[in-house]
C-alpha cells in the first residue's frame, strides 16, 4: 500500500494515479498539523469577538441574512451537510472517492479553513481503513462548491448515510462500528467547510486526465497500424517536415508515428507505388492528434492550478480577516474538461474516418468491408457502423457545460460553472473513444491478416499486430464482434497495450 503526505508540495494530476490503483496511507505532515491548528484558533478567536461569519452565524445561500443563534451554531452544520445530501444516481468510482478525500485534506493542510484537527485526522482515518462514502454522480452545478456529491461526502463521516467498506455498499454507522471509529461532531464552520469547494469537479478532471494521457499515446498506435495496412506513406511522419510547424503535440505525434514504421517491409513494398498522397485522416494524424495533445497541455496546466488552490469560504485568513470569496467556483474545471471533450471527439472522428478508408476495399490488395468473401461476408460493415453510432454521439456530448449556466438559490448563486457535468460527460466520451480506437485496431490487423501477414511489420506495429492475432479470430470470417471490441478496449484503457509496444520503442 502506498503513503502518501499530506502537505504542501504542488501536486499534478499524475500524483493521484495511486488511488485508482487501491487503497492508499496518507500522513498529515507536522507542518500542516500546525497550520490547520492555528487556523482553528483564528476562527475561534474571532467568534468569541462577535465578528459574523458567513454559513456560522448566518444562514446560507439566500439565506445568509438571516442571523443564527450561538447556541444553534453547531445544529446548522449538522443541517447543511443533511440537506445537501442530495445527489442522484449511481455512485461514481472507488478511485475517484479516495481523490475527493484526499483534495479536501490538501485544502484543509493549506491552513484557511478554520476546522479542527480532530476534523482532518477523521477523514485520515477514512482514507487509511478504505472507508469510502457513496457519492452520487449528478446534482452538482459546481459552484457554490460541489454542494451535494460533498454533501454525501460529510454524511459519511457523521455517521450518516453510506459508504462502500471492504467490498461492500452499507450504512456508514455499520463500517465505523466494524472499523472501531467514531463518526465526528461538527463543530460551527465545519459542515460548510465540508460541503463547500471544488474537490468533486476537480477529482473528475484528474480521472480524465489520467486516462486520457495514455489515451492519446494509444490514437497515435491504432494511426500508425492503419497507416502501415492502407498502404499509406511513412514519408508525411518525417522530422523536417514537421519542424516547420511550431506546435508541440504535432510533432511528437509525428515521431510516434514514423518510430512505430522503423523497420516495415509492408511500407517498403509499395515505396514505387505511383501514390502521390493519402486522404486527411492518414497525412494529418499529426496535425489533430497533434492539436489535441496541446489542449490537453493547456487543459491539465488549469487543473493542476487548481489541484493546488483553495477552494474553501469563507477564508480564514487571520484572527482579524474573514472574507467570503468565489474560489468554490469551478470555471476553471469546467472550461478545461469542456475543451478536452472537444478535443476527444476529435480524436474518435478522425480514428473513424480511418476505418471507413478500410471499408471502401483497397485495390487491389484489400476487398471492400476488409471481407474474405465479400457479399457472403459483410466483413467489418457494422463494426464501422458502431465506431459512427460513437462518434455522433460524441458530437453532442462535446457540447461545452460550462456556457450552459443556470441560477440556483434563489438567485444568489447566479453563475454556476456546470464543471460536473463536463467531467463525466468527458468521461464518456473517452471510453466511447476507447472503443473507437478498438475498432480501428481490429479493422487494420484484419487487413494486415488478409495482405499483409507475411510481410514484416513496423518495430511498433509488429507488437500491435501480435496482440490482435492473439484476441482476434481473423481466419474464421464473420463473427461476433462485441467481445473483440471489448478486450482490445480494455487492453487500451488498461495500458497493457502501450506497456507491449513501449518494449520496443518509445512513445511520447
Amino acid at each position: 500500500m502506498e503513503t502518501l503526505l499530506v502537505s504542501n508540495k504542488i501536486f499534478t494530476f499524475r500524483d493521484f494515479s495511486p488511488f485508482f490503483k487501491g487503497p492508499v496511507r496518507v500522513v498529515l505532515t507536522k507542518n500542516a498539523e500546525r497550520k490547520v491548528v492555528q487556523s482553528y484558533k483564528n476562527l475561534q478567536t474571532a467568534l468569541n469577538q462577535k465578528v459574523e461569519v458567513y454559513g456560522v452565524s448566518t444562514g446560507f445561500g439566500n439565506l445568509s441574512n438571516i442571523s443564527i443563534n450561538p447556541e444553534d451554531q453547531k445544529k446548522l452544520q449538522f443541517n447543511l451537510v443533511r440537506s445537501h445530501a442530495t445527489g442522484l444516481g449511481p455512485s461514481i468510482d472507488l478511485g475517484t472517492i479516495r481523490v475527493i478525500l484526499f483534495l479536501k485534506l490538501m485544502t484543509y493542510a493549506k491552513g484557511f479553513s478554520g476546522v479542527r484537527l480532530v476534523l482532518v485526522k477523521k477523514i485520515i482515518q477514512f482514507i487509511n481503513n478504505d472507508i469510502l462514502p457513496v457519492i452520487p454522480k449528478k446534482g452538482s452545478v459546481g459552484a457554490s462548491g460541489d454542494l451535494a456529491p460533498l454533501g454525501h461526502m460529510a454524511l459519511s463521516l457523521i455517521g450518516e448515510g453510506r459508504v462502500f467498506y471492504k467490498g461492500k455498499n452499507v450504512l456508514s454507522r455499520t463500517a465505523l462500528k466494524q472499523a472501531k471509529i467514531k463518526p465526528i461532531s461538527l463543530d460551527p464552520k465545519e459542515g460548510l467547510s465540508l460541503i463547500n469547494g471544488t474537490q468533486f469537479s476537480t477529482a473528475l478532471a484528474i480521472k480524465a486526465s489520467l486516462y486520457g494521457e495514455s489515451l492519446l499515446k494509444n490514437a497515435d498506435l491504432a494511426g500508425a497500424l492503419s497507416v502501415e495496412n492502407s498502404f499509406s506513406s511513412r514519408n508525411v511522419f518525417r522530422k523536417n517536415i514537421h519542424q516547420l510547424k511550431i506546435h508541440p503535440g504535432q510533432k511528437i505525434a509525428a515521431k510516434n508515428v514514423f518510430n512505430m514504421l522503423t523497420g516495415s517491409q509492408i511500407v517498403s513494398s509499395h515505396s514505387k507505388c505511383g501514390k502521390i498522397q493519402d486522404p486527411y485522416s492518414f497525412r494529418c494524424i499529426p496535425h489533430v492528434h497533434g492539436a489535441c495533445r496541446d489542449a490537453f497541455s493547456h487543459a491539465t496546466t488549469m487543473i493542476n492550478n487548481e489541484i493546488n488552490s483553495t477552494s474553501d469560504n469563507p477564508l480564514v485568513l487571520d484572527s482579524k480577516t474573514i472574507l467570503s470569496s468565489g474560489h468554490f467556483h469551478a470555471e476553471h474545471v469546467a472550461q478545461a474538461l469542456d475543451f478536452l471533450s472537444i478535443a476527444f471527439a476529435e480524436i474518435g472522428a478522425i480514428s473513424e474516418r480511418r476505418i471507413h478508408y478500410f471499408m471502401k476495399g483497397i485495390e487491389p490488395s484489400i476487398p471492400p468491408f476488409v471481407a474474405i468473401n465479400p457479399g457472403l461476408d459483410s466483413g467489418y460493415m457494422i463494426a464501422h457502423v458502431t465506431a459512427t453510432s460513437l462518434v455522433s454521439e460524441n458530437k453532442t456530448l462535446a457540447h461545452p457545460a460550462s456556457v450552459d449556466s443556470l441560477p440556483t438559490s434563489g438567485g444568489q448563486e447566479d453563475h454556476v460553472s456546470m464543471a460536473p457535468w463536463a467531467g463525466n460527460k468527458l468521461i464518456e466520451i473517452q471510453s466511447n473513444v476507447c472503443s473507437i480506437l478498438a475498432i480501428e485496431l481490429i479493422v487494420a490487423g484484419a487487413a494486415n491478416s488478409i495482405a499483409s501477414s507475411k510481410i514484416k511489420s513496423g518495430k511498433g506495429t509488429n507488437h500491435l499486430i501480435d496482440i490482435l492475432k492473439e484476441h482476434c479470430n481473423y481466419e474464421q470470417g464473420d463473427r461476433p464482434l462485441s467481445s473483440e471490441i471489448n478486450k482490445i478496449a480494455h487492453l487500451i484503457m488498461s495500458g497493457e497495450i502501450l506497456n507491449k509496444v513501449t518494449q520496443s520503442i518509445k512513445v511520447e
